[in-house]
């Protein structure tokens, strides 16, 4: 089972264990603005349950997110606690997921403390796995959306993507919303120029 929590913000990393990307505040007030966080442990059932939290969630706060937006943010979620799950899961037994929702934004993060900092490989067609991260990279600049890898004050890592809302027209792909390029300021991560 999982709780939700709403979050006050108090975490140990920098910005508030939110990375660079955008933050509830950045902009006009709304109903629905918030950031909310729960854990799981990090075993195969935590996948499915972890998409329905963030997908419940986001439907309950009445977050007017599109279809292409919420399937976007789903697959996100889904390929980060996989990943937790299955490279990370002896080392950090449990993981977090959070929701920050701002009034043109919406942004998940998935938080393990395994130490490791995942790579974003070249695609191996021959490979029927090993390409989660590349997803997450994809899925997030087609939405015109940011992310990131950032490490934890106690040495694990959190993966974070944003996606607007609204839909972006005419975005240029090497450019975020957010005012810093793919992936934000000092660009080391999932986006289009860089690997994680």
């Amino acid at each position: 089972m999982v709780t939700i929590e709403r979050e006050g913000g108090d975490r140990t990393m920098e910005n508030g264990g939110r990375g660079p990307g955008p933050l509830p505040g950045d902009g006009p007030r709304v109903p629905y603005e918030g950031v909310w966080r729960f854990t799981a442990p990090a075993v195969d059932v935590s996948v499915p349950q972890a998409r329905r939290a963030v997908r419940d969630l986001l439907y309950r706060q009445g977050v007017p997110v599109s279809d292409d937006t919420m399937q976007g943010l789903l697959l996100i979620v889904s390929e980060l606690v996989t990943n937790v799950v299955r490279h990370a899961a002896l080392l950090s037994p449990m993981l977090a997921v959070e929701v920050a929702v701002g009034a043109e934004w919406v942004r998940v993060s998935v938080e393990d403390n395994h130490p490791y900092r995942p790579t974003a490989l070249v695609a191996d067609h021959g490979q029927t796995g090993g390409r989660g991260l590349l997803l997450v990279r994809e899925v997030t600049r087609e939405a015109g959306g940011a992310c990131d890898v950032e490490h934890t004050a106690n040495g694990g890592k959190v993966i974070w993507a944003a996606l607007p809302l609204k839909a972006v027209s005419g975005l240029d792909p090497s450019e975020s919303p957010y005012g810093h390029g793919p992936a934000g300021p000092g660009h080391s991560g999932l986006g289009p120029a860089g690997a994680f």
